[in-house]
């Protein structure tokens, strides 16, 4: 049986590196759905269940924005998770973005 769409956002998210974050949009277009970054957020929305975890913290939008906080139980949880793991965060988004990007692309090859 192959995965479900939901099932290879979890496999790819979490390989993501503790101190890396990833985005949306990457993340669809390494699973080869380039369009479907709104998707990837569903699933990620719904993983608070996953066994094994499934790291959302570390998927942030194009330009580092934490869009996903509303969906962790307090409003400020996904930033002190990335906090934790050495992300600095300034207003909500994630500073020296490009230096702690994490492309599936490159970094898991396809």
């Amino acid at each position: 049986m192959e995965d479900s769409f939901y099932d290879k956002v979890y496999k790819v998210v979490r390989q993501i590196p503790k101190g890396r974050v990833s985005t949306y949009g990457a993340i669809a277009k390494y699973l080869g759905t380039g369009l479907s970054s709104r998707m990837v957020g569903w699933a990620l929305s719904s993983c608070h269940r996953e066994n094994p975890p499934v790291p959302a913290q570390r998927v942030v939008n194009r330009i580092g924005l934490l869009t996903g906080r509303h969906h962790f139980p307090t409003p400020t949880l996904m930033e002190e998770l990335l906090e934790s793991e050495g992300i600095r965060i300034i207003d909500n988004q994630v500073q020296d973005f490009g230096k702690v990007f994490w492309d599936p692309a490159v970094e898991l090859g396809h």
